[in-house]
């Protein structure tokens, strides 16, 4: 980018040794390049001033002229306060601090017209601004502030170090009249013509320093195109590189497994969206690359039947495959379904987790390495050393984000030489900027339709004074044969939270149905009580399963149709719609039941209304990034892409996302390795930033 901004942030003037350390500690900010590309979070318009008499407690941030008539010292010790009388032509405010009372005292000056800038509040009845920034009009003219001023995201830590909002505002500012005439461009001539993009210093230096909102909108733009282009280059010449690296085994049969399963053993016919899924994998498979694919579906969409003929293709081609799940009950869940499926058919399939018997681990082994088994289901007990294929030609990773990208990593190299096919399932639907992102070297493949015959799920919400309503629907529901899941938030009692708990929810679910017989389920059980429960809840021994979130991936009981979430205003959305995915699992209808107080945030309204409302997996998966912001959706901690946004916003930002996509395509197309004069900034860009975590992703 340039020189200038490689120096460390101490040189520049105001900052030092002591506050350098603070910005690095705090916020990772070491050279002057990295605070210059520490963006404000939103502006306030510094042209616009208030009378006193029109202030209010719900305002934002307001500024205001006056002078101060009088202040006194108010309390002692921790209690301590120092209150001014702020006057204006219209009526007065008062003006209240709490910390260098001291410094404040010496400073204030009756009578002088000051400029007072903060965010009104309420406190017995009265109007104040606590710890308000003040300054004469003299030193106003003086300051080099733009007409809107940023505010910049600051912790405790260096608010108490002078580091507040202003203050970075004020670094921001003096870097700027440092750096003029001093930044390089970082895109290509080219592309910034095409695109009419404003220079980078003149972004840069807009972002910080705002006059009018017009220039905001063409800094912002730049600055966000950048940031995603760059992330989408490295992206995909990664797939491009790895295409090119990675062979794969060619499944260029469709033999007798595959055709006879097809025939003479699928229990439905495939949906429009498998058959399409299925057409992606053969495809993929029969090219001599490695297969890298996502493939997303809600729960009971049928992505297990599609990575079983899958399976079913490399059985056919002479190869072994393996099946990962994150635990040793949907690992379980999956050997009796795959068997099931299989039932008839001259097919070796194998099981092993943790609890897997010494003895019978030693014949697992054997049979895998002499290629007899030729599918192993399991769960992280497969990565173990001792876990050797004779020919792996096919790795299945459900749920892949429960998964350390290390842990993913020892599957992939379980052979020498060609990597094994990779097909990665979720039932957490990713909304599709994320999946360009943190997904965006894999090719994806969705289904996006439920096999014939299933129910949406109807959902309901009601609050405490329904329950009544709802425990008539309960009874009526398990007098005609169906199960009941009832889910809560808690295993014992929360001081801090007023929240339903699952132990005492037992307890009344038991007074309340004395003769159904009830199971409880959560994490910190032994796993074989655990395991022992969820048996007596599957095989319908007991009627109502009282549980955590520890349901939401695992357990399938078709004949489970109502489950009631209690406090559903206090799970995520992505969460909810998990816990949904345990009932319409059969033929029957099934229902959905949230129960919530009658306070609820703006944003637990917004969920519970989304789920009531829609079942579409994706786009609850985008509303759930609106409400939690990308870096929080399930999975990106472990994707394997760090990839730590600055200005740019995935649920705000699509269109722009698939333009730098779209442009990052076609320089790679033409020039793959950015070798031509012209694209050899950006290899210099991409080279500039740390690899190792980005190389993670070509694990899948």
């Amino acid at each position: 980018m340039s020189e200038f901004l490689d120096q460390y942030i101490k040189f520049l003037p105001g900052v030092g040794p002591a506050k350098a350390e603070i910005l690095n500690s705090e916020l990772k900010i070491k050279t002057f390049g990295d605070l210059l590309f520490y963006f404000p979070y939103k502006y306030i318009d510094r042209t616009k001033f208030y009378k006193i008499s029109e202030i209010h407690a719900q305002m934002s941030y307001i500024q205001m002229k006056g002078v101060i008539r009088s202040f006194e010292t108010i309390g002692k010790g921790n209690k301590e306060r120092l209150t001014a009388c702020f006057c204006d032509d219209s009526g007065n405010i008062e003006l209240v601090w709490f910390r260098s009372i001291k410094w404040q005292k010496k400073n204030l000056r009756l009578n002088k017209e000051y400029i007072v800038f903060g965010k009104p509040g309420e406190f017995n009845g009265r109007i104040s601004i606590v710890h308000p920034e003040m300054e004469t009009e003299e030193e106003n003219k003086l300051k080099p502030v733009g007409l809107f001023q940023g505010y910049y995201i600051t912790t405790e830590k260096m608010k108490s170090r002078s580091l507040n909002s202003k203050a970075i505002n004020k670094l921001q500012l003096t870097l700027i009249n440092l750096a003029k005439g001093k930044i390089k461009e970082t895109l290509p001539e080219p592309l910034i013509k095409k695109l009419k993009l404003v220079s980078l210093e003149n972004a840069l230096f807009t972002i910080h320093k705002l006059e009018n909102t017009n220039d905001l909108k063409n800094a912002s733009f730049r600055l966000k195109f950048e940031e995603l282009f760059i992330v989408q280059l490295k992206i995909l010449s990664l797939k491009h590189k790895r295409e090119n690296k990675f062979k794969g085994y060619k499944f260029e049969h469709v033999g007798y497994n595959f055709n006879t399963f097809y025939n003479n053993f699928l229990p439905f016919e495939l949906t429009n969206a498998q058959k399409r899924v299925m057409k992606e994998i053969r495809r993929d498979v029969n090219c001599n690359i490695q297969m890298n694919r996502l493939l997303q579906g809600d729960v009971g969409s049928g992505k297990t039947l599609v990575a079983l003929m899958t399976m079913l293709l490399a059985i056919d081609n002479g190869f072994q495959s393996c099946f990962m799940a994150p635990t040793e009950i949907l690992a379980q869940q999956h050997f009796q379904s795959i068997s099931k499926f299989l039932q008839g058919m001259n097919i070796e399939i194998g099981l092993l987790t943790g609890s897997t018997k010494a003895s019978e681990r030693k014949i697992i082994h054997k049979n895998l390495e002499y290629g007899k088994t030729q599918i192993l289901i399991g769960t992280h007990a497969l990565i173990e050393d001792t876990v050797i294929f004779k020919n792996l030609g096919l790795v299945v990773i459900d749920e892949q984000h429960r998964f350390g990208v290390a842990q993913r990593a020892k599957l992939w190299q379980k052979n020498d030489f060609i990597p094994p096919h990779i097909l990665i399932m979720t039932a957490t639907p990713i909304p599709r900027t994320l999946a360009m992102t943190v997904y965006g070297d894999l090719n994806i493949s969705v289904i996006d339709e439920l096999p014939p015959g299933r129910k949406p799920v109807q959902t309901w919400h009601f609050f405490e004074n329904k329950r009544n309503q709802v425990l008539n629907f309960l009874h009526k529901q398990l007098e005609n044969g169906t199960q009941v899941y009832i889910v809560y938030p808690l295993i014992s009692e929360s001081e801090k939270m007023d929240l339903k708990n699952l132990e005492d929810g037992y307890i009344h679910t038991k007074e309340l149905f004395p003769n159904i017989e009830v199971s409880m389920v959560h994490g910190r059980m032994k796993p074989n009580l655990k395991e022992k429960m969820m048996h007596n809840f599957k095989t319908g021994k007991t009627k109502i399963m009282v549980a955590t979130t520890v349901i939401e991936v695992g357990v399938d009981v078709p004949n489970a149709s109502v489950m009631v979430i209690e406090s559903a205003e206090r799970f995520g959305l992505s969460q909810l719609h998990q816990l949904r995915g345990r009932v319409g699992r059969g033929a029957e209808q099934s229902y959905c039941i949230l129960m919530s107080s009658y306070k609820l945030s703006n944003e637990s309204r917004k969920r519970l209304e989304t789920m009531v409302r829609t079942n579409d997996g994706f786009e609850i998966a985008e509303m759930d990034m609106k409400l939690r912001g990308p870096g929080e959706i399930d999975g990106t901690q472990q994707s394997g892409i760090g990839f730590d946004l600055k200005i740019a916003n995935l649920a705000k930002d699509g269109k722009i996302l698939q333009l730098a996509r779209d442009e990052a395509a076609a320089i790679l197309e033409k020039d793959p390795k950015l070798l031509t004069d012209e694209n050899n900034i950006l290899l210099k860009n991409i080279m500039r930033t740390k690899q190792a975590d980005f190389e993670w992703s070509s694990i899948s």
